[in-house]
């Protein structure tokens, strides 16, 4: 005897919430194991074709894979000496900007106390509660920060090992995702894996060509103003600028201060004037046509989702909140049910009003 067992609206509700509220715990729980196998899996989709090219050329697969590995990483670690050099002039000159902040503070304290009739007394008592507060935090900051290398160095060498397992296993893990549907369904797998290795690559690629172009138009602009360590300045910004929506607010703050400090502040002005023009050109050409042109996700939902990836995983979760949630796209784009929400994510934007509009008014 069979019965279909039917559950009330506010049933069904309550479980999908459950569901989720238990899905999102386990992932911020779990958050130092996830984020580097899922920054592992997209480093490994994006040096498949490479470690193909060697295999096609008679190459032994684990040799391949760890020929790639070392290109990887001798790249990065010519990138990071290139920057180590310009940070060893920066910190050469270090205390003499210290000593000029120090100057620039005193006046403008004296400017404060002669136009709005405040004791200096009265500012400096101000100033050392602040600072004694801001050091007690910098203290603190900085334990919190020791325990965090740890763990950064810790992902540092687990990551090439989970990419090298990646690559290595990639056909099994492959034939594992095909064995969890049906026969049926394996052309609609294989659309999902090929857009998923698309849109990765394509974003990755868009997010290292915009970083190039911000870099030049950093440099050249502070190089053009005067401002001291532009090229060092100008990469940094391009690197923070990566971070969505936020970056940008971060990269004109370290050339300000500097220009402010070593310069006027008709100088930092100027900065944040350049920069702003910078950020404009980069939301509206660069953006659209380098990386967001790869990631067909409209503004609002990537807004939100930065900001839900930066709760759950901090600055790791902002950077992989766009392609984790361009791959969710795709998947509901090929599952039916899950079709109308692909589309709230999707750039498609309807009529606002259309022919049939339930706010028309209705002539007789």
């Amino acid at each position: 005897m069979k019965s279909d067992l039917k559950f009330p609206f506010y049933a069904k509700a309550s479980l999908v919430f459950i569901g989720l509220f238990s899905f999102i715990s386990m992932l911020y729980i779990a958050r130092s194991i996830i984020v580097p196998v899922i920054y592992s899996v997209i480093i490994a989709i994006v040096l498949t074709p490479v470690v193909d090219f060697f295999v096609k050329r008679k190459l032994n697969r684990v040799l391949a894979i760890g020929m790639t590995l070392a290109l990887l990483i001798i790249f990065t670690i010519a990138a990071i000496v290139l920057l180590s050099s310009q940070m060893m002039v920066f910190s050469d000159t270090f205390p003499d900007l210290v000593r000029k902040f120090h100057e620039l503070t005193a006046q403008s304290i004296a400017w404060v106390s002669e136009n709005f009739n405040i004791s200096t007394r009265k500012i400096n008592t101000w100033l050392a509660e602040k600072n004694k507060s801001a050091m007690t935090g910098a203290g603190a900051a900085l334990n919190q920060t020791l325990i965090n290398t740890g763990g950064v160095l810790i992902i540092l060498v687990l990551i090439p090992v989970y990419t090298f397992m990646i690559l290595f296993y990639q056909p099994l893990l492959i034939a594992f995702i095909h064995k969890l549907f049906k026969a049926v369904h394996k052309d609609e797998v294989n659309a999902v894996l090929a857009a998923t290795k698309k849109i990765i690559r394509s974003y990755l690629i868009g997010l290292l060509i915009e970083a190039a172009i911000i870099a030049i138009l950093n440099c050249s602009a502070l190089l053009i103003l005067g401002i001291d360590y532009a090229i060092l300045l100008g990469v940094i910004g391009a690197m923070v600028n990566v971070i969505p929506y936020i970056g940008g607010f971060i990269a004109v703050a370290l050339p300000m201060i500097i220009a402010l400090t070593t310069k006027s502040p008709a100088a930092a002005l100027s900065v944040f004037g350049v920069y702003v023009i910078i950020q404009f050109i980069d939301n509206h050409y660069i953006i659209p046509k380098v990386v967001a042109s790869k990631v067909q996700i409209n503004a609002l939902m990537s807004i939100v989702v930065v900001l839900c990836g930066g709760a759950l995983w901090g600055v790791p979760g902002m950077f992989l909140s766009i392609p984790l949630i361009a791959i969710l796209k795709v998947i509901f784009d090929h599952i039916e049910p899950l079709k109308p929400w692909g589309y709230l994510l999707g750039d498609s934007m309807p009529p606002l009003l259309g022919k049939y509009s339930p706010f028309k008014k209705v002539t007789n």
